[in-house]
């Protein structure tokens, strides 16, 4: 019997992942890469009597594996808060899946396992920009403000770990960072001994720096667009900048487009002010996906971004407020 760890490498994967394995500790094979590198269960090649854990990776973009996983005799405990379409019916799968907008995956493991270890769920929350849910999910750890404040920057600098091309984009491997809190059942013990968080704080710091001087265009009445160059800090800053530019402007549907090639990486986040629903945006376009507040678009070809952006307009101008 062999045993699989599948995670999403942002903030919610290791997080969801991390809160599991303090409760059930267990060797296994990990699994994991860039935040858009979602298609993991391609490279598992489980048999008979194998278990498989995945963690914060939509179901629908994995159907297939998951399918042949399951039908080769492997079981799979399943967590996810992304578009999930109809789950298999199958006797060896066991899905956890909730597209709450004010829900992510390490809340759902926080859920199954009764609150075990809480923090790590709170850290994941408001890496996702769920910052209610997160403040919401601390109550009941009696954290003063500038504890709380120190798990907000943590699920900040692992989620900012994530975004990338390639891996050679992020500073520290989902995996490694992943092996490296392993030990900390308190996340605060972590931010004061590791010195993987203060690298990660002072290379957040310096990417936002640069991101804070490209400019925000107007995109309609309730829809504004950046657009970032080919260069790795962009890669790296694109879902951060997005989520800071959503808090900013709370009435606006925000596109974050980091040029790749001929085309761009994009970033979606829905006003906050407005019924969500940004992930069926995010679909009309091949390799869109995501959540109700949080979306993104794997490759837009340069020919569709006024496309995106009269969707984004035809979605929230007469959106309900």
């Amino acid at each position: 019997m062999r045993f699989y760890d599948i995670f999403n490498g942002d903030a919610d994967g290791i997080c969801a992942l991390h809160q599991l394995r303090l409760v059930e500790p267990r060797v296994a094979e990990l699994v994991t890469g860039v935040k858009r590198d979602i298609q993991l269960l391609s490279r598992v090649r489980a048999t008979a009597g194998d278990q498989l854990t995945v963690l914060d990776i939509s179901l629908d973009a994995n159907r297939g594996d998951l399918q042949r996983l399951l039908d080769s005799g492997a079981s799979c405990l399943y967590f996810d808060h992304h578009f999930a379409g109809s789950a298999p019916q199958h006797p060896l799968l066991e899905a956890h899946i909730d597209t709450s907008a004010s829900v992510c995956t390490s809340l759902i493991v926080d859920r199954h396992l009764g609150g075990a270890h809480r923090a790590w769920a709170v850290v994941a929350a408001f890496g996702d920009n769920l910052l209610d849910a997160a403040a919401a999910a601390a109550g009941d750890l009696a954290l003063g403000d500038r504890d709380l404040a120190l798990l907000r920057e943590l699920g900040e600098c692992l989620n900012y770990n994530a975004y990338g091309e390639t891996l050679e984009d992020l500073h520290l491997h989902p995996a490694n960072l992943y092996r490296a809190l392993r030990d900390f059942s308190d996340p605060l013990a972590f931010i004061d001994r590791s010195a993987d968080f203060d690298l990660l704080r002072r290379a957040y710091a310096e990417d936002m720096a640069r991101a804070r001087g490209v400019e925000v265009v107007e995109a309609g009445s309730c829809c504004a667009a950046v657009f970032l160059p080919e260069e790795k800090w962009s890669r790296r800053v694109s879902g951060v900048l997005a989520n800071q530019l959503a808090r900013d402007h709370p009435s606006r549907a925000l596109a974050i487009l980091t040029r790749s090639g001929e085309g761009y990486v994009v970033s979606l986040r829905a006003p906050q002010s407005a019924t969500p629903g940004i992930d069926q945006v995010a679909r009309l376009f091949p390799g869109g996906n995501g959540r109700e507040r949080a979306a993104g678009i794997q490759l837009l070809p340069l020919a569709q971004v006024d496309s995106l952006l009269a969707a984004l307009r035809a979605a929230y101008e007469t959106s309900p407020r």
